[in-house]
């Protein structure tokens, strides 16, 4: 099976690159994704794969059942995962396949996850006759922007009938090089909130501050006080970062206004540390602008969860994984405090989700996600769609 699955994987390359690029000049934004949805729908019947289209408006879920048996009756079931939307960024890269949307870019690589995915599809379908089981393909809409596509389609029973027993998903790492495949087990990625802060006061000549109360000041309070309740309140073993990235005072020199915004972000990886932290944070800020004279607004809306990978699974599809790889181009991962909504799948049925290497420094392609010149080396697409449908005929026996 590894030597037929990796000779189709070699034999459609051409094909997966060609989907990447199309999705990759064609992006469109978080649960906007209509046409990118049709195209996934029209490659999978293509194949021979009739999906179910419309999954939170824009998501589709495909089913290939193995057949070797000669039955499917109470066969394991393994979800495997891409997400297909794009950024609000205007792409600066110079290549042929470059966006031809104006201020929107696949800068996260969900064209290289749906392409890998889309590649899964052809392999398995050929291959459908060596392995029994069913592996349910989820193609979901709207990762990048709350409430998360995956929570969505959950909500309309992407878990269940069939139910998997486990979901994989797999996502580009522009810090591991090609060829390479990344892993971590338990805690990996972080929670995600956005803090929306109003700071109100009374404005006036910046020249008489006896005659105001300056929400200046009591926002510049409240932000340096906040930090205690990461530095004092939260458990020493568990992550977090509380970062403001926008701050708005909108006076003048001699102008004091009458009220500051505030937004920022607040990550961790312990769901209970998670809802004292911001209930401490709205308590703390509220009594600081109060004492000041002034009030505070402090609106919360809730993210992701944090992403646990189970670790009897993560294991064993790292085993896995080396099989088709070899063990020199495994690596372990660090803990990311950026956010995935595949934690809404990790937080109810085993989850794992892992890195595919695509940085190649001699062909220059080394910058981030989420930046205006992100790029992958092409030949992850091989190795994505390979080793995700290994791993997937892999768990169906276990």
């Amino acid at each position: 099976m590894l030597d037929s699955i990796k000779s189709l994987a070699r034999q459609y390359a051409g094909d997966i690159v060609n989907t990447r690029r199309h999705l990759h000049a064609h992006p469109e934004l978080s649960f906007l994704e209509h046409n990118t949805a049709r195209y996934v729908a029209d490659q999978l019947k293509a194949i021979g794969i009739t999906p179910q289209e419309g999954v939170a408006n824009t998501g589709l879920v495909a089913l290939i059942e193995g057949t070797k048996s000669g039955s499917n009756t109470g066969s394991r079931v393994v979800g495997l995962r891409a997400d297909m939307d794009a950024l609000p960024i205007l792409e600066a890269n110079d290549v042929p396949y470059k966006s031809t949307v104006d201020g929107v870019m696949h800068a996260c690589g969900h064209d290289v996850h749906t392409a890998s995915l889309l590649g899964v599809a052809r392999i398995l379908h050929v291959l459908r006759d060596q392995f029994d089981g069913t592996v349910k393909l989820v193609f979901q809409p709207g990762e990048e922007k709350a409430p998360g596509g995956a929570s969505l389609m959950i909500k309309e029973g992407v878990l269940e009938n069939p139910a998997p027993v486990s979901m994989i998903g797999q996502h580009v790492a522009p810090n591991v090089p090609v060829g390479k495949i990344g892993f971590r087990e338990g805690m990996y990625m972080a929670s995600t909130d956005e803090l929306y802060l109003t700071v109100r006061g009374k404005g006036g000549h910046a020249a008489m501050p006896d005659n105001l109360v300056d929400p200046v000041l009591i926002a510049s309070h409240i932000i340096v006080a906040l930090q205690q309740v990461i530095s004092r309140n939260r458990p020493p073993a568990s992550p977090s970062v509380l970062s403001f990235g926008r701050f708005i005072a909108d006076g003048v020199t001699n102008v004091i206004p009458n009220e500051v915004t505030i937004q920022g972000t607040f990550r961790c990886m312990n769901e209970e540390w998670r809802a004292e932290g911001k209930r401490r944070m709205v308590k703390l800020a509220e009594g600081i602008a109060e004492a000041m004279g002034g009030s505070c607004e402090f609106t919360i809306m809730d993210g992701y969860p944090f992403l646990k990978n189970h670790p009897e699974l993560t294991r064993r599809v790292r085993a896995q994984a080396t099989e088709y790889m070899g063990p020199e181009n495994i690596v372990d991962l660090d803990l990311w405090m950026a956010g995935e909504d595949f934690a809404f799948y990790s937080q109810v049925v085993e989850s794992c989700f892992y890195r595919l290497g695509t940085r190649n420094e001699a062909r220059g392609i080394v910058s981030g996600v989420h930046t205006p010149t992100f790029d992958v080396d092409e030949s992850a697409l091989e190795i994505g769609a390979g080793l995700m449908s290994w791993l997937a005929v892999q768990e169906l026996s276990v």
